[in-house]
This record gives C-alpha cells, structure tokens and sequence, in this order.
C-alpha cells in the first residue's frame, strides 16, 4: 500500500477509519458561498471537485494553490468528461495554455471562470445530461 493510501486509511484515536470526503453521485449544487457548498441535503467547507465518479473535497484554498496534479482525478476520469469547469474563486483567473492544450488533448473542454458562474454552468449542463466535470474553489 502506497504511503498516502495508508494515511488515508488509518484508523483514528477512535477506532474509526478516515477516509477523503467523498459523495458516490453527481449532484446540483442548491448553494455556494461562507467558505463552502451545499448539495443533496449536506454541506461541505472547502473547495470541491463534481466527477462522473462522485463529489470529493478538493484541497486548494485560492487560485495560486493550483497546478496541473491538483486535477489528476479528472485526468483519471477525462474519458467520461466533455467539459471542465474551474471556478477560480470570486474573480475569474485564466488557466494556463499548457493546461488547455492538456486538457484538449483529452479531449476535454476546460473553462475557468468564477465560482459562481461556474456553479451556475455547472447545474445548467447537468440538467441537459451533459458530461461535465467542474473543480470549484470555494468562496
């Protein structure tokens, strides 16, 4: 077992086993804003990423916390993704070339934006079925 994976899954002072925050379904988000989301009757604080696979906490706090491993789930997934959407916070903060032509290679469309926009394109692209992911730094 990889040394991240047995700090994933070691028991607590408790007993209990901690995992990553994850939600095993696509969702809408009903809210964002104070620092997280809500979405199916729950709240998260923080940031998130929305895959095909499910909801999971995302750990970058501000736009300068990103680089390209910080998508490495959506690399993992890109065969079920049509679209990213990147919520960069309250101001919109462009991706870099390199990433796009990454991204396009994978033949996924990823667009920045600010969260709230992003949240918005989110829920409006799942609702028509599409195949969107979305990586959302919370505001």
């Amino acid at each position: 077992m990889s040394e991240p994976d047995k700090q994933r899954n070691r028991p607590s002072a408790g007993g209990f086993e901690l995992r990553p925050a994850h939600f095993p379904g696509r969702a809408p988000l009903d809210a964002y804003g104070n620092g997280g989301f809500r979405f199916a009757d729950m709240s998260h604080r923080g940031s998130l990423l929305l895959l095909p696979s499910g909801i999971y906490a995302w750990n970058i706090g501000s736009p300068g916390d990103l680089s390209f491993d910080a998508f490495a789930q959506v690399v993992a997934e890109a065969a079920q993704v049509e679209v990213l959407l990147v919520g960069t916070g309250l101001d919109l903060v462009p991706l870099p070339e390199e990433w796009r032509r990454s991204f396009r290679e994978l033949a996924v469309s990823a667009d920045a934006m600010a969260t709230g926009a992003a949240v918005r394109t989110f829920n409006v692209l799942l609702a028509e079925g599409r195949a969107v992911a979305a990586a959302l730094i919370a505001v």
